[in-house]
């Protein structure tokens, strides 16, 4: 079975632009060109499509994702490295939890300093993140 880009776009619910880029960044190979040359892909494009997306969703860097479909090409080889690429990953999230965590108590604190209806000069919300120095641009991601 070959498909066209857009059947595939369509399939794997990734927008052609998207696969473009895995294509051009090696994610996904090169697919045969017909006649007329658009690009034909098979059920392999699919799977490995899949695969990159299911990645994603799991909030995995593309470094991340070449890594393991790296693994997954060699599949004789010991899993050991696609353990500690996950228990890397995990650990990534976990920091990511703390520093929303805390981004959360930051921001029912600024909402505690404005309560009510009252004129925008007055809002303690607005004074609160005038003149917090605690969570400077230095502190930002």
């Amino acid at each position: 079975m070959k498909i066209r880009i857009g059947e595939l776009a369509q399939r794997t619910r990734c927008e052609v632009v998207t696969i473009r880029y895995y294509e051009k960044e090696g994610l996904l190979p090169a697919p045969a060109r017909s006649s007329g040359n658009f690009r034909l892909y098979g059920d392999a494009h699919i799977e490995r499509l899949q695969f990159i997306r299911h990645c994603r969703s799991l909030d995995m860097t593309l470094s991340e994702v070449r890594a393991l479909l790296g693994l997954r090409d060699n599949p004789t080889q010991d899993c050991g490295e696609v353990n500690a690429l996950l228990d890397n990953h995990i650990q990534e999230v976990e920091v990511r939890m703390e520093a929303l965590s805390q981004l959360k108590t930051h921001l029912f604190a600024l909402r505690e300093k404005c309560s009510g209806a009252r004129p925008v000069e007055t809002c303690g919300i607005l004074q609160g993140l005038a003149e917090c120095s605690c969570h400077s641009v230095a502190n930002m991601p």
